[in-house]
């Protein structure tokens, strides 16, 4: 099921998410729905809270190349254990802040330590755009969005255009949550 996606500024997508003490059905369909959630935005990656839901969950799909076949991962409490020296810097944009990028720096790579919905823990090494997404995802776990990075004023110019953004979605008869549907 496609689940809406919220729309900064919305106080969900800045609490730090609980962890996740369980693996459970409710858990593996809620990682279901944001897959298709995130293929329908379209998107590669997908944090828990961005679907209004404050638990340590994030879903990522890299696979950019035609005819390539996906990857489709579910991450459970992620946690990085490493991280390198070396930075990248990515053109970054969420689905929680459509239509809005920016350059983003973060290590070019890092190794990721999660549960998978199977409950066996997993570690992986993350580079270029797998590294980026993951970081990004991680971040809204944290309650933390990738314009938290930008200066104070570019900041509060995208805030103010997701505000003009729910407010228009709302008087044109969407949603009034300011979700998005998919």
């Amino acid at each position: 099921m496609i689940r809406p996606i919220l729309i900064h500024p919305d106080p969900r997508l800045k609490r730090l998410c609980d962890p996740i003490a369980e693996i459970t059905p409710d858990l593996a369909r809620l990682a279901d729905d944001m897959l298709e959630t995130m293929y329908a935005a379209p998107g590669v990656g997908l944090a828990a809270p961005q679907v209004g839901v404050t638990k340590r969950m994030l879903v990522m799909d890299c696979v950019k190349e035609p005819g390539a076949a996906a990857r489709p991962m579910v991450l459970v409490n992620p946690v990085v254990t490493w991280a390198s020296e070396d930075v990248s810097i990515y053109e970054e944009g969420c689905l929680s802040i459509p239509d809005q990028y920016a350059e983003i720096e973060r290590p070019a790579e890092v190794r990721v330590r999660w549960t998978g919905l199977d409950g066996t823990e997993q570690e992986e090494q993350f580079a270029g755009l797998w590294s980026t997404c993951v970081q990004h995802e991680i971040d809204h776990l944290e309650g933390k969005m990738f314009i938290d990075y930008l200066r104070p004023l570019r900041r509060q110019m995208i805030t103010r255009k997701m505000e003009k953004l729910k407010r228009d979605r709302a008087r044109d008869g969407a949603s009034g949550d300011g979700a998005l549907r998919g």
